[in-house]
């Protein structure tokens, strides 16, 4: 079974918005698409760039940086310069608390 952590309420971020928590040593966003949360890595596979201020549409998030777009329901790299995957993180709501499977 899953060890599950506590980062965050689902109060505080609002549909189409994502925000940033810390999972251990890893960058984590959390999105909410229309009620339903996501949660995936922050780091773009190309060069870096920061997803969390990237464009959300939808079950796509935009890197800032070139352009690259994921899926983040999966993590796939589906438009853009960055080949590889985002990691995507198991996520659970208990309550108002938005918990997420521990690598």
């Amino acid at each position: 079974m899953a060890d599950f952590q506590t980062v965050a309420k689902a109060s505080e971020i609002a549909p189409g918005t994502m925000k940033l928590v810390d999972l251990g040593d890893d960058a984590v966003v959390i999105a909410n698409v229309d009620g339903t949360f996501f949660a995936f890595g922050n780091t773009c596979t190309h060069v870096g760039g920061p997803l969390v201020e990237g464009d959300l549409e939808g079950n796509t998030v935009t890197c800032p940086w070139h352009a690259t777009i994921f899926d983040i329901k999966t993590g796939e790299s589906l438009e853009g310069p960055g080949d590889d995957p985002v990691p995507t993180y198991e996520l659970r709501l208990e309550g108002d608390d938005i918990q997420i499977a521990k690598p």
